[in-house]
């Protein structure tokens, strides 16, 4: 699956307005960063893709197994060591509704698959034009 997102940046210092489809966001610096805090930053970008994508396969499959679940939560946690360059990522899961302990192990696996985990688990490239 290929994604577009389209980043532009004015002169209001790192306010940044990414479009993907129909759909906009905001992002921003905090304010101890030179920024207004008008939207999440890169890193909190990052870590909600993994949050949103893990819940979104999580639920996918909680439906189809017909299981009583009310809500999950996915907090991701996301500590970047740029002198070392390694990045850990730590997600807690919780659900409300009935878990058996069979069904956390099994769970577990699914949100390991969620498309976005793999991602980042993978060998990753950028490729960098100018136009």
């Amino acid at each position: 699956m290929g994604v577009t997102v389209k980043a532009s940046l004015g002169k209001e210092k790192y306010y940044t307005e990414v479009i993907a489809g129909d759909n906009k966001i905001i992002t921003d610096e905090p304010i101890d960063k030179g920024g207004q805090n008008k939207g999440f930053n890169p890193f909190e970008i990052l870590a909600t893709s993994l949050a949103s994508c893990t819940a979104a396969t999580l639920r996918m499959y909680i439906d189809r197994k017909e299981w009583n679940v009310e809500q999950i939560h996915v907090e991701v946690d996301l500590e970047n060591f740029p002198l070392t360059k390694r990045a850990v990522f730590t997600r807690n899961i919780s659900f409300e509704g009935d878990v058996d302990e069979e069904q956390l192990k099994r769970l577990h696996a699914i949100a390991d698959a969620c498309p976005v985990h793999k991602i980042l688990t993978n060998d990753i490239e950028i490729l960098t034009k100018f136009s």
